[in-house]
């Protein structure tokens, strides 16, 4: 299949990297299908809309900048999203012209199922995580703390 994109034009990806979002991501209901596509030899992907090409996302993998990072996934969430044993966990990166002010949000991790290629954008209501976590700070633990 081919999809358009801002970044790189038209791009070939594989029917498995497209992910269904029943709810689409917040402030972005209307958006159900993403691409979910990898940065070669980097922890980093990007979650292109099918739809619109101006609508992509910059994903990290947490547990490569945070190796602390973990949380509970809600029984109901993983029922609706059909995990029984294979998750993917990604996070929104949010980049800044100064490289050491990009952040990570932990707070509202993106939840993706590989094999029945559902995803959901998933806020953690009761973790010591926000959504603006420094990139490139070293943290051994997470504390609320660290002014991102």
């Amino acid at each position: 299949m081919i999809i358009e994109t801002l970044s790189w034009g038209k791009l070939e990806i594989d029917e498995e990297q497209i992910y269904h979002f029943s709810k689409g991501l917040p402030g972005f209901d209307e958006e159900t299908e993403f691409a979910l596509i990898p940065m070669a030899e980097t922890p980093f992907w990007v979650l292109q809309s099918v739809k619109n090409i101006a609508l992509s996302f910059l994903l990290g993998d947490p547990f490569v900048f945070y190796p602390t990072f973990e949380f509970e996934l809600p029984d109901d969430e993983a029922e609706e999203l059909g995990i029984s044993k294979d998750v993917v966990v990604r996070c929104i990166i949010t980049l800044k012209e100064q490289l050491d002010q990009s952040t990570i949000n932990l707070l509202a991790p993106v939840v993706l199922n590989p094999t029945g290629l559902s995803g959901k954008q998933i806020v953690l209501h009761k973790a010591p995580y926000h959504t603006k976590h420094s990139l490139l700070q070293e943290q051994s633990t997470i504390d609320g703390k660290d002014g991102g």
